[in-house]
């Protein structure tokens, strides 16, 4: 029987920590290639410092409509003139191969995927303080005071959906943090439906009639 993998959805307000979240896992922890990060599609130009296939997949209007006509997404929307896509056929090729997917998004996209995938997993990422939100976005030393502003505004928002998720993780202490994260995938993989498939002929061999090897 083919080994499936969990489809992980990770949401979190701007400034929370996700997103370094998911770059030290995925570097300290998967070097037996277990997990996969989903590369969302989008239309958009690329930027100084973008990369394809590593900050989004690039492709044009046509080539993402055509995409939508497939069913390739399990979500997308327009921002404006643009296309962003959560891609379904990458995602579900990873499973099928017994990979872990992780999938950075909000809320909204979050709910449209539960609506569609039994086996998901979902986890929100929480700064430990409002204050603290607020002095990491001032940190970063890009946005006016107004943006930042926005911002706050927003992170609250988005943090009042946290009771939608499976698993909620504080981001006080980063490596607490790292640590945590990681052993919700551990558990999700020792479940007994998992391990029914994946180890589906030791458990045969186990649960079965004892025979001496010099019978």
């Amino acid at each position: 029987m083919t080994a499936v993998g969990t489809l992980f959805i990770i949401s979190a307000p701007s400034g929370a920590g996700k997103s370094s979240l998911i770059d030290a896992l995925l570097k300290r922890f998967n070097l037996d290639d277990s997990l996969r990060l989903s590369i969302s599609h989008t239309t958009r130009d690329m930027r100084p410092g973008d990369a394809d296939g590593v900050t989004y997949h690039f492709v044009s209007k046509e080539e993402f409509e055509a995409l939508i006509a497939r069913g390739a997404f399990f979500e997308y929307a327009q921002v404006f003139d643009h296309y962003y896509g959560t891609s379904r056929e990458n995602a579900e090729k990873w499973i099928n191969e017994g990979k872990d997917v992780l999938l950075d998004i909000d809320w909204q996209g979050a709910r449209k995927i539960r609506a569609q995938v039994n086996n998901v997993c979902s986890i929100f990422i929480l700064p430990p303080s409002l204050k603290e939100l607020e002095r990491r976005l001032n940190s970063r030393g890009r946005d006016s005071a107004e943006v930042i502003a926005d911002r706050m505004h927003k992170a609250q928002r988005e943090i009042s959906h946290y009771q939608e998720y499976d698993y909620v993780i504080v981001n006080d202490d980063f490596d607490t943090a790292l640590l945590q994260l990681r052993a919700i995938i551990l558990s999700k993989r020792v479940e007994l439906a998992k391990q029914q498939q994946r180890q589906a002929s030791l458990l045969a061999d186990l649960t079965a009639g004892y025979v001496p090897e010099d019978a």
